[in-house]
């Protein structure tokens, strides 16, 4: 029962080219866990600015306000000496 030379090397190129594909497969997967890795810390950086731009337009709306009141009262305090 000897095999015929042709079916063994056609048995040898399909296992070479097997073992290729699944490298290739895995070699993929893994480049594709890396860039998904990179991209989710560039969201994370990104969403920290988006986070903290939020806080500093909340401090600025206060201190508008606050500005608004201190020349209110300014705006009261020059009419009540003319006054006087």
């Amino acid at each position: 029962m000897e095999m015929p030379t042709e079916i063994m090397v056609a048995l040898i190129g399909l296992a070479g080219s097997a073992i290729g594909a699944f490298a290739g497969v895995l070699t993929s997967a893994r480049l594709t866990n890396y860039r998904i890795e990179q991209l989710e810390k560039k969201v994370d950086k990104h969403n920290t600015v988006i986070e903290r731009t939020y806080k500093l337009e909340e401090a600025e709306a206060v201190l508008e306000e606050q500005i608004k009141v201190a020349n209110h009262r300014i705006s009261d305090l020059e009419r009540g000496g003319e006054a006087r």
